[in-house]
Order: structure tokens, then C-alpha cells, then sequence
């Protein structure tokens, strides 16, 4: 009976069943492709937004700003070039122009390479004509000149309220293309015309999802978003399998299907879309389809045995009752055994489980203890390097209030520029607090001494008169140059020199003696005070991060281990002891720059 209703089960198995599979397989692979576009989307969203705000911070340079006001001075122009370049370089991105209001450009970070924009009018892209307009403005298209694709960002740059040219900065997408390939899914980006504009597969570039109507053709025509290139009508064709959308491409001599999730994103005007192959869901459908199919095979005929062994049993339970309660009995014995044997593991499971959650609840305060202690660590290193110079700010601040009013106009601007200097010296200094933590990516380069040592005076002057300091400088007929980073250099220096003042401060004998000398390869700098000396117990745990010995508030003992860590950086070394005469001597030890370009370090 059995085998004769099993057609009837698998005919009614392949016919709902097949649906009902691929309908599990369609959606669990829907959500995994949507992980996989969320995370496509915020990729090209990051990646874009930090770019954003360039171009206006760029346009409101005073160079760029003199530049588009006197257009034909050469001189203006060469500055503006190596700016633009330099800025490039240091972003990392495609290219950065300014254009005059009739689209011509007449300044570009590429100026010295064999596809320069200088001189060349790109007055017809759609970003120029929104920025001319006084709006900031996005396009993403293929350079015509450079034939890469990018995206641009564009600023008006606005002299006394008017527009007098405009700015354009160009974001390289190839790197995250370039991550797209490979993988279970194709990943593409189209614009409003359907034609496909990133894509980790190279064939379907400048490909067409839509007709190629002649008003989408003159529409991208007119901005030459694509240059030279052949933009071609890819032969798709469009399904849908319930709630999923499907898109069968021909690729090479066969048809693939593909299942299509796309996310809008309005800012860019993009289309994000990512592809997962069919074939292998509906391979697993059928899989799973015929591994049921064998599994009720193989349970009707285990129900025929079954059947066909009780038969059996009933034709003998006569001759064998004996034989079955000796059977009942061990089988009683051995079900008391094994409900011993489930309560023992029931009890192990439960402590597992108690462990487990232990373990849990301890990782995760591990986890916050490192985040607050990070935390911590990064506001004190902050307040700790930021002190000295707000306090220098403060006394220019003073000093060219005092300046105006006496109609010194001259030396109170004089004052402001030190104050600008200082602020921008903080937002280096920030930058490269996390030196303390790990090695710095900075390029290293030649540092004059004593122009180093002319920037740390300025921020330590205010301590040095506080503590009533005699600072004595030796730096030489001819001052070293050494390999190092200026910013983090100047932080060594203020440190060491603060910590000299705070040793002297109140002492009959006040000096502080600097002295640089040159031992072959190498360049010593040694910073002499002639205080109590650093005590021998403390000696080995000088340079241990927030070990101080100065009272509550006025120390959080990060500033040598600051310095230790960044001369280490330098390929240096930092070490502290006592004169003979009496007094601390701090020894840094740095790499001879001598005969290197006076190029900058940082």
C-alpha cells in the first residue's frame, strides 16, 4: 500500500515542494546580497563623504583667492599649482583645478604631468555650471582629458561676495571597485540612464540595463559624463519569481541568471545594484527536493521491514515469552543506567553553560575597561600637550590687545600670526598623539635644529619666565640637521625643557644648558639643569606612562613617555641621568640629516 500511494507523494512533493524550496533558498540568499549592498552603499558613501568639504576649504585659501582675482599672473599661478599638487598628494586624491567663470583652467595639481588641465575648458560639466552659479555641486564621470573615471565635488570660490571662479576636487573610485571583483557577487553602479559606471566585472562598464533612447543618449551626451566611450545596450532580460527580481545577462555562449537587490542613493544620483547567481539556489533546491524524496523512500521501505518483522514476532511470541522478560529486565536495568548517565550530563551541561556566561560577562568588561582606559589615556594626553601652547596663545592674545591700543597695528598682526601658528601647531599635535600607542605612518625627513628649537622657545618661553629660568643655547657655528618629524620633535624638546624649568624653578642656581654636537652618523642634543638630580629609585620608571612625582593636578606623567616613544619613532634613543656635577642631563640621540634635500619632514 505503501509503494503504490509513493508516486502520488513525490508528484505532489515536486510540484509544491520545488516552489516552496526555492522560495527558502531565494530569500535566504536575498538577505545575504542585502548585507552584502549595505555594506557596498556605505562603503561609496564613506568614501565620498570624506571629500565633502574640501573644495570650500580650499577655495577659501587666500592664494587661491589672490589666484582667480589676478587670473594671468604667472607667479600666482606657479604658487598655486605646487599648492594644489602638495594638497593632492597629502589627500591622496585624483586631482584638484580651479577654473576661471568662463571654465577655463588656469590651476591643477597635474599641472606638470602629460595629461595637465591647464588651459583646458570644462565649462560644459554640469559641476561647473552649479559652482559658477554659487553652488556647491557633485558629478561623477569619465574624464575626457584623463580618461579616469571620478567623482567631483565643486565649490564656487567667492571674493567680496562675487564669484570669481571655481574649484574641483576629483575622487578616485577605482580602489573600491577594484575590492568588488572576485566573490559570489557582482557588484555594479548605473546612473539615472541605466548606464552601468562601476562594476567589478571590466566587460560591463559603459554597458546599457535601459534602451539607449536617443533623448537618454543626447542627455549624457550633453555633459560627456563618459567621454570617448562606447556606451552599448546590454541584451537583458527581466523576471520576476514572486517577491524577487531576477536578470538574465548572456555571458560568452550561455544565459545566467541573476537575483537583483538595488539601493537608490540620492545624493550621488547612483544606483547600487548587487547580483547573486541563480543557478547554485536552484541547484540547492533540488537537492534538497531529492534528498526528501530519498529519505520517504527510504522510510516506506524501513516501514515494509518494520512490518514484515512484526509478522514475524507475532508468529513466534508464544514459544519465546521467557525469552522476552529476561529481555524486559535487562532493558530496565540498562534504562536506569542510562537515566543515571542523562542526569549526570544534564549537570555538566548546566555548569558549562554557567561557565560560558561567566566567561562572557568577563570579556565584556574587559572590553569596556580597555575602551574607558583608552578613553582616559587620549583626554589626559590632550590636556597634557595642549596646555603650553593655549597658554602662549593666551599671552600673544594679551600682548596684542596691549599692542592695538597703543596703535602698534604692525606688531599686534605680527602677534595674531604667532597665535595662528600656535593653532595650527595644536592640530599637528593632536594628530600625532596617537604615536604613543602605536608606530606612526609620517614621513620622516631632514629638520634643522635650530629652527626646531626656535618654534619650542616660543611655546615655552611663558615657562621658562615663570621659573625665572637661565637657558643657556650652544647649538653650534653651524647648527645639525637631523632626521625626524618637526611637530614631534618640538613636542620632545618642550617637554624635556618644561621638565628642566619645573627641576630649577625656586633654586639659587637656575641655569638650563642645551648643547648639540655631531658623533659621526649621529646627532646628540643634551639638556642639562642644574636641580636635585632624578633620584635613583625612580630612575628605571622615568619613562613609564602616568608615573610622575609632582603633586596632585600638575602632572599626569605622560609627557616623557610621549618623547620616549616618538625619538623611538625617529630611530633614536632618550635616555635620563645625573651630571657628575650635579644636576639632570637628558641625552637624546637622533640620525644625522646632513647632505639630505631640506625637503619637509612632515
Amino acid at each position: 500500500m505503501a509503494f503504490c500511494l509513493l508516486p502520488l507523494v513525490a508528484a505532489t512533493l515536486f510540484f509544491y515542494g520545488g516552489a516552496f524550496a526555492t522560495r527558502s533558498y531565494m530569500s535566504e540568499a536575498a538577505s545575504q546580497a542585502g548585507t552584502a549592498l549595505r555594506l557596498a552603499v556605505s562603503a561609496l558613501s564613506g568614501h565620498l563623504s570624506r571629500y565633502e568639504a574640501l573644495p570650500a576649504l580650499i577655495a577659501d585659501h587666500d592664494d587661491i583667492k589672490e589666484l582667480v582675482s589676478f587670473p594671468e599672473d604667472a607667479r600666482l599661478r606657479d604658487a598655486a599649482n605646487l599648492y594644489l599638487k602638495e594638497i593632492n598628494g597629502l589627500l591622496k586624491s585624483s586631482d584638484i583645478y580651479v577654473m576661471k567663470p568662463n571654465g577655463e583652467t588656469i590651476a591643477a595639481s597635474n599641472y606638470d604631468g602629460p595629461a595637465s588641465f591647464v588651459g583646458q575648458n570644462f565649462s560644459y560639466r554640469p559641476y561647473f555650471q552649479d559652482a559658477v552659479e554659487g553652488r556647491q555641486a557633485r558629478f561623477y564621470a569619465l574624464g575626457t582629458t584623463s580618461l579616469k573615471r571620478g567623482y567631483y565635488f565643486s565649490s564656487p570660490i567667492l571674493v567680496e561676495g562675487a564669484v570669481r571662479g571655481v574649484i574641483v576636487f576629483k575622487v578616485d573610485i577605482d580602489m573600491i571597485e577594484a575590492s568588488w571583483g572576485g566573490g559570489e557577487y557582482r557588484i555594479f553602479v548605473c546612473d539615472p540612464e541605466g548606464i552601468i559606471f562601476m562594476s567589478g566585472n571590466p566587460e560591463w562598464l559603459y554597458g546599457a540595463l535601459l534602451p539607449l533612447t536617443p533623448d537618454r543618449v543626447a542627455r549624457t551626451a550633453a555633459s560627456r559624463r563618459y567621454a570617448n566611450a562606447d556606451l552599448v545596450e546590454l541584451p537583458v532580460e527581466r523576471s520576476r519569481f514572486e517577491d524577487h527580481e531576477l536578470m538574465t545577462i548572456p555571458e560568452g555562449s550561455s544565459q545566467r541568471e541573476y537575483l537583483v537587490l538595488s539601493h537608490y542613493m540620492p545624493e550621488e544620483d547612483w544606483t547600487v545594484n548587487v547580483l547573486m547567481e541563480t543557478s547554485s539556489l536552484r541547484t540547492q533546491a533540488h537537492t534538497a527536493l531529492a534528498a526528501v524524496f530519498l529519505f520517504l523512500c527510504i522510510g516506506g521501505l524501513g516501514l515494509a521491514v518494520l512490518r514484515q518483522r512484526r509478522m514475524r514476532l507475532n508468529e513466534r511470541m508464544l514459544l519465546q515469552v521467557e525469552a522476552r522478560n529476561e529481555l524486559e529486565r535487562r532493558v530496565e536495568e540498562r534504562t536506569a543506567d542510562l537515566a543515571r548517565v542523562n542526569s549526570r550530563i544534564e549537570e555538566e551541561i548546566a555548569e558549562r553553560r554557567l561557565t560560558e556566561q561567566q566567561l562572557r560577562q568577563t570579556q565584556a568588561d574587559l572590553i569596556q575597561a580597555g575602551k574607558l582606559a583608552g578613553l582616559g589615556q587620549m583626554s589626559a594626553a590632550l590636556s597634557h600637550e595642549f596646555n603650553q601652547p593655549l597658554a602662549a596663545a593666551k599671552t600673544y592674545t594679551d600682548s596684542a590687545s596691549v599692542l592695538l591700543d597703543r596703535g602698534r597695528v604692525d606688531d599686534a598682526k605680527d602677534n595674531i600670526s604667532r597665535i595662528g601658528g600656535l593653532i595650527d601647531r595644536m592640530a599637528s599635535i593632536s594628530k600625532h598623539l596617537r604615536n604613543f600607542a602605536r608606530k606612526p605612518n609620517e614621513k620622516l625627513g631632514p629638520v634643522p635644529l635650530d629652527e626646531a628649537m626656535r618654534d619650542t622657545l616660543e611655546i615655552v618661553a611663558w615657562r621658562l619666565k615663570a621659573a625665572e629660568a637661565d637657558l643657556q643655547l650652544h647649538l653650534g657655528q653651524r647648527p645639525p640637521v637631523v632626521r625626524a618629524g618637526s611637530v614631534r620633535l618640538q613636542q620632545v624638546l618642550v617637554n624635556v625643557i618644561s621638565n628642566a624649568a619645573d627641576a630649577v624653578e625656586g633654586l639659587e642656581d637656575r641655569r638650563i644648558e642645551i648643547t648639540a654636537s655631531e658623533e659621526g652618523r649621529k646627532v646628540v642634543l643634551t639638556v642639562r639643569d642644574h636641580g636635585p638630580g632624578v633620584p635613583a629609585a625612580i630612575s628605571e620608571r622615568i619613562f613609564d606612562p602616568f608615573f610622575t612625582t609632582k603633586g596632585v593636578g600638575k602632572g599626569l606623567g605622560l609627557g616623557l613617555s610621549i618623547s620616549y616613544n616618538i625619538v623611538k619613532d625617529f630611530g633614536g634613543s632618550l635616555t635620563a641621568g645625573n651630571h657628575p656635577e650635579g644636576g639632570a642631563i637628558f641625552r637624546i640621540e637622533l640620525q644625522s640629516a646632513a647632505g639630505m634635500m631640506p625637503e619637509a619632514a612632515e
